[in-house]
């Protein structure tokens, strides 16, 4: 048994303020001294915490069962994440001084992350949408996701509660999905690399570079927060599908979550390794 920083949120923004990006945080931790110690990791990674809140009770928190393979099982209890209101969620995006990407998961609630995206747009950043742990999306978020990022199992469970095929083999299926959701798609496959749905619907495949996995927890926060790095610093998003793998595969290595991340000097030879 051991303990580390996590929440897909927070794995998200350290990725990202690992790779390179200036990040700020915006959600609600509890009371307990949990909230004192998550906020001082964020602190830790240089990451903006003035926009997050404190609620009474106790903080997010999620078990994870990591199999011999690497794969994992994780039951999240939301805690004071349910303290985030839509009203302090717009007002943080609107607060930034300059805001490229915001990226919203579903550990929070959805009509949260709606209006902190419609506050991104406002401001002209793209918005992008991990729909994890899987849930159907509502039409109003939908609506202001420019890219949303589902794992195998989130793209079969957003499918089925649109009443469209769930299977990621079938390109029409990702294509279909695609369009009833009106924003670009990627869905990542593991050890298979990802898939980039382009305006036209066509499938690019992207592989990942062939790692044996030792815990693969977080290996999609990673990919999340250097796939958004990528955009906001005007990458084509074939090259930030690919910077996502690369991070991705090199997470899964170490065991835990963040605590698998790789360094700021390794995230930058990763880059230089894409981009060549």
């Amino acid at each position: 048994f051991e303990q580390g920083f996590g929440g897909k949120g927070a794995n998200q923004a350290v990725m990202a303020s690992l790779i390179g990006a200036h990040v700020a945080m915006v959600n609600s931790v509890g009371e307990d001294s949990y909230g004192g110690e998550i906020l001082a990791n964020f602190a830790g990674y240089g990451i903006d915490i003035s926009h997050m809140v404190r609620s009474p009770g106790a903080s997010g928190v999620a078990p994870i069962w990591v199999e011999a393979d690497g794969s994992n099982r994780i039951i999240v209890v939301p805690g004071a994440n349910a303290g985030l209101t839509a009203e302090h969620a717009a007002a943080a995006v609107a607060a930034q001084a300059r805001v490229d990407a915001v990226i919203g998961q579903f550990e929070i609630d959805q009509a949260v992350t709606t209006a902190g995206f419609e506050a991104a747009h406002a401001r002209g950043a793209t918005t992008i949408l991990n729909p994890a742990p899987g849930a159907a999306i509502s039409p109003e978020l939908a609506a202001v996701s420019d890219g949303i990022i589902p794992n195998e199992t989130e793209f079969a469970i957003i499918a089925d509660a649109a009443g469209l095929p769930g299977d990621v083999d079938d390109p029409a299926a990702m294509s279909g999905l695609a369009s009833h959701l009106g924003a670009r798609l990627v869905v990542t496959l593991g050890e298979r690399g990802a898939a980039l749905v382009g305006a036209d619907g066509e499938i690019s495949p992207v592989e990942t570079p062939v790692v044996e996995a030792v815990d693969t927890t977080g290996a999609g926060d990673a990919f999340v927060g250097a796939f958004a790095f990528g955009l906001a610093s005007g990458w084509a998003e074939a090259d930030a599908v690919r910077l996502g793998c690369a991070i991705a595969a090199e997470s899964v290595l170490r065991p835990g979550t963040q605590s698998s991340f790789p360094a700021h000097h390794r995230c930058a030879e990763i880059i230089r390794e894409v981009v060549a």
